[in-house]
């Protein structure tokens, strides 16, 4: 048991991003990962030209890693926004936009796995309004994914970072995953258990675990304070791992967090060789 028993996939949005994003998948299949992660990459556009999906899928080809996940359009991600689909206008827009090419570029890579950021509450919005607002493109983004045999992943946040973003327990993102599942009929909504978030909010993380890990689709990881590298903060990682696998979680285990000053490569040194 433990880290060994693990499989882990690394984060490019938030580990080597000392790198230009095409080179990140290298550094990553040089450090020793096969499998990676990413944010939508295009902060600025929902609809980035084939010619820049073709060079990053070439980069993750070359490098011999395989994308196991990948964001919707979320926004300015890292950034204020926390996700597009549940703000209503033109961010909304952009989400049901970026469906189509981030679930065909998933498709092309062979990724599984699509995560579907809510979005903050807006100041002034009937948050009624937006919650339906958000059902409807979550259907729509569930509909997608199913269409290329994918998950689409509803993740809890974390309140003292993002205090508008309204999924910010367990429970409320578990709500959401039910909802949809129920409006699709498919049953391809999964939770994105990130153990650092649920920490973060003070919940019960072998509680959480033991309620839901049937329903979750992806697990990522950060310590506990800082969002460095396991061993930089208190949270029992290995230990939380270990139930979450025999809770009867089978998944990668994304690496979610912060190098700290130093590159990301050295960042690994918790890892068994």
């Amino acid at each position: 048991m433990g880290y060994p028993d693990q499989r882990f996939d690394v984060n490019l949005s938030i580990l080597f991003t000392e790198l230009p994003l095409l080179e990140r998948p290298a550094a990553a299949a040089a450090a020793g990962f096969s499998a990676v992660e990413l944010w939508w990459p295009w902060i600025e556009t929902p609809t980035p030209g084939q010619a820049e999906l073709d060079a990053l899928k070439r980069a993750l080809d070359d490098a011999g890693t395989q994308l196991v996940g990948l964001n919707f359009y979320a926004g300015r991600l890292p950034g204020p926004d926390r996700g597009a689909l549940s703000v209503p206008g033109a961010e909304s827009d952009r989400f049901r936009a970026n469906v189509e090419v981030a679930t065909a570029f998933a498709a092309s890579v062979g990724c599984r796995a699509l995560n579907a950021l809510y979005g903050n509450r807006v100041e002034g919005t009937d948050p009624a309004a937006q919650d339906e607002l958000a059902l409807e493109n979550l259907v729509l983004a569930a509909r997608a994914a199913h269409g290329i045999g994918a998950t689409l992943l509803i993740e809890a946040l974390n309140a003292p970072e993002s205090p508008h973003y309204p999924l910010v327990s367990a429970p409320a993102a578990i709500e959401v995953v039910d909802r949809v599942n129920a409006a699709t009929g498919l049953g391809n909504a999964k939770f994105l258990l990130d153990l650092y978030h649920l920490s973060m909010n003070g919940e019960d993380l072998g509680q959480v675990i033991t309620a839901y890990a049937a329903k979750t689709g992806h697990v990522q990881i950060a310590d506990n304070p800082g969002r460095g590298a396991p061993g930089t903060g208190s949270l029992p990682l290995e230990r939380l791992l270990d139930e979450l696998a025999g809770a009867g979680y089978t998944g990668l285990v994304g690496l979610e967090y912060k190098p700290g000053d130093r590159p990301s490569a050295e960042s690994f040194d918790w890892l068994p060789a």
